[in-house]
C-alpha cells in the first residue's frame, strides 16, 4: 500500500508541475488497467462510515436524488441506490468511471464524468443527499475552498450533506497525501448555506476520521 501511495503523490506532484493539477486521477486508473489494489483508497466495498450512517441515521432514500462525489469505483454510489436513492456518482477520471460501469452493468446509478471545481449548472441546489468522502483531502488550500462551495452547492434545500475525512488536531502535522483535515476546516461548510447537524469520530484500518452530517 505505501508505494501505491507513494506513485500516486509522485503522480500528483508531475501532473501539478504541468499545469494539471487533477490529471493525475485519470492517469493512476488508467496505470492500473483494472487491478484496484493498485488504487490506495479502493475498498471493493463501501465505506463501513457510510453503512454507519445509514444504520444510525435511517434516511429514507426511497426515491430521493443523491449524488456521490469523487465515486472511484462506485461502492458507496451502489450501496445508496440498494438504499433506494436514485444515485448519480461522478468522478474527474474518466478511466474511473469506466470501470464503475464495468464493474456494475446493471446498474440504475448514473456514472458520469465531472469535475468538481467545474461541475454542471444543473446540479446546484439539486440534490437530496450528498456524500463527499476523501476528496477534498486530495487538494490543497487554494482548490480545496473552491471545492468546498461547490459541494455545499449540490444540496437541495431540506437536503442533507455527509462529510467523511481523515481527521486531525490543528497543531498536528499535516503529513502527506491524503492530507488530513481538522474540524476548523470542515466548518468551511458552514459558510455556504449549511447547518452541522452531528459531528463523530470512527477508526477504521487504524486510521482516525471524521464523520459530519450538514443540512440545508
Amino acid at each position: 500500500m505505501d508505494a501505491d501511495r507513494d506513485r500516486a503523490r509522485a503522480l500528483q506532484d508531475e501532473y501539478e508541475r504541468h499545469g494539471d493539477p487533477t490529471g493525475w486521477f485519470d492517469a493512476l486508473y488508467r496505470e492500473a488497467k483494472d487491478h484496484p489494489d493498485l488504487i490506495p483508497w479502493a475498498r471493493m466495498a463501501p465505506r463501513p462510515e457510510l453503512e454507519a450512517w445509514l444504520a444510525a441515521a435511517r434516511p429514507d432514500l426511497r426515491g430521493r436524488s443523491c449524488l456521490v462525489v469523487g465515486c472511484g469505483l462506485g461502492d458507496d454510489a451502489e450501496l445508496l441506490a440498494r438504499a433506494g436513492g436514485r444515485v448519480t456518482a461522478f468522478d474527474i477520471a474518466p478511466a474511473a468511471i469506466d470501470w464503475c460501469r464495468r464493474r456494475f452493468p446493471e446498474s440504475p446509478v448514473s456514472y458520469q464524468v465531472a469535475d468538481l471545481l467545474e461541475p454542471p449548472a444543473t446540479w446546484q441546489g439539486h440534490f437530496d443527499v450528498v456524500l463527499e468522502c476523501n476528496t477534498l483531502q486530495t487538494m490543497r488550500e487554494e482548490p480545496q475552498g473552491r471545492a468546498v462551495a461547490s459541494v455545499a452547492g449540490f444540496v437541495a434545500p431540506g437536503g442533507r450533506l455527509l462529510v467523511v475525512c481523515r481527521g486531525r488536531e490543528p497543531d498536528e502535522p499535516m503529513g502527506e497525501l491524503p492530507w488530513p483535515l481538522t474540524r476548523s476546516e470542515l466548518d468551511a461548510f458552514t459558510q455556504h448555506g449549511l447547518v452541522e447537524r452531528s459531528f463523530a469520530e470512527m477508526v477504521t484500518d487504524g486510521v482516525r476520521r471524521f464523520v459530519v452530517e450538514y443540512a440545508k
